[in-house]
């Protein structure tokens, strides 16, 4: 686990954090995903219901397996949009390549088993969206968490567009509901972001007090 260096607040090493899509040929330690899953587990959740659930991969196999049939949904999509073909075969292409080249996988999944029940749509479309947010929060558990472990991370919202295809390739239980899915390693590219100034994205809602 990394620790802070001199000088540095935990805000200055959570800004450090990139998204990594690059990755040494080397396997994540079992024990270091444990330790994710662990973080993840510890988030916030509506009702403290804990509605996420997680499929792990490891095997290239199965690696490839799932992002073939990705692959294929992605250029269906694609061509009914009317994409030139060169276009979706490198969208294609660098989707799989993120998935198989990734020595690690975790698919982040949603269950409704232990959430409320309501009898009217509107409400039940709120608990659904409780769920979503709860399930992401454990997510960025994992990002930060494999950040601290000197691990790369990756959320990619690829499931969201193909659920079925990714509960039929991993033989998922009928009630779990794909969000995403995070690639894991170690980094093999270093990434520079910025981001908006804090005039673009707030608004100070509090009344005048002068």
């Amino acid at each position: 686990m990394q620790e802070l260096g001199a000088g540095e607040t935990f805000i200055d090493w959570l800004i450090s954090r990139r998204s990594i899509r690059r990755y040494e040929d080397r396997p994540v330690p079992p024990e270091s995903i444990t330790l994710l899953l662990k973080a993840a587990i510890w988030a916030p959740s509506a009702h403290n219901r804990q509605p996420w659930r997680f499929a792990i991969l490891t095997d290239p196999g199965l690696k490839n397996a799932l992002a073939t049939a990705m692959g294929r949904r992605l250029q269906a999509d694609l061509v009914a949009d009317g994409l030139p073909a060169e276009q979706i075969e490198v969208d294609v292409q660098r989707s799989n390549l993120r998935l198989t080249r990734a020595p690690a996988l975790i698919v982040v999944c949603l269950s409704m088993a232990d959430m409320d029940s309501y009898p009217d749509q509107k409400r039940q479309d709120k608990e659904w969206l409780m769920a979503v947010q709860s399930a992401a929060m454990a997510g960025q558990n994992i990002l930060l968490s494999a950040h601290a472990l000197g691990l790369g991370a990756c959320w990619m919202c690829g499931p969201l567009f193909c659920p079925e295809t990714v509960k039929r390739v991993l033989a998922l239980d009928p009630g779990w509901q794909p969000q995403s899915l995070i690639t894991l390693g170690y980094p093999a590219e270093v990434k520079t972001r910025s981001r908006h100034p804090l005039e673009k994205v707030v608004y100070d809602a509090n009344p005048d007090l002068k």
